[in-house]
């Protein structure tokens, strides 16, 4: 048993000759925090940046009725609400009161707010 938080990394993990053989050590130095903002808000809420836009595409569970983000991204900021139909169809997203084609928001202009509706 390696004596760590199960939603993180270990820097290293003691060897055969340590006093604690198999315990983990440095669970916070290795970019934890960083991996895990990257698995939830990319990959789990969806928003993603791409070259040419915000991918929104959220991947959540039933249990998880709405949500709301704000991603700040090239100058701009994006305000999306999720709502969760539990579907298993692609997202819609309706952007600044427009129906959108597909899950990628072009990216706007520096200080702009853009309002993003997904519903999954």
């Amino acid at each position: 048993m390696h004596r760590l938080e199960p939603y993180t990394y270990a820097q290293m993990i003691a060897g055969k000759d340590a006093v604690r053989h198999g315990e983990a050590k440095n669970s916070w130095l290795t970019g934890t925090a960083a991996w895990n903002f990257v698995a939830i808000s990319q990959h789990i809420l969806g928003v993603k940046p791409e070259l040419a836009g915000l991918r929104v595409s959220p991947s959540i569970g039933s249990e998880v009725p709405r949500f709301t983000i704000v991603r700040k991204c090239r100058g701009a900021e994006y305000r999306i609400s999720v709502t969760n139909r539990a579907t298993g169809k692609p997202a819609k997203l309706v952007v600044d009161g427009k129906p959108l084609e597909g899950t990628l928001v072009p990216y706007a202009r520096p200080g702009s707010v853009v309002k993003v509706d997904c519903e999954v």
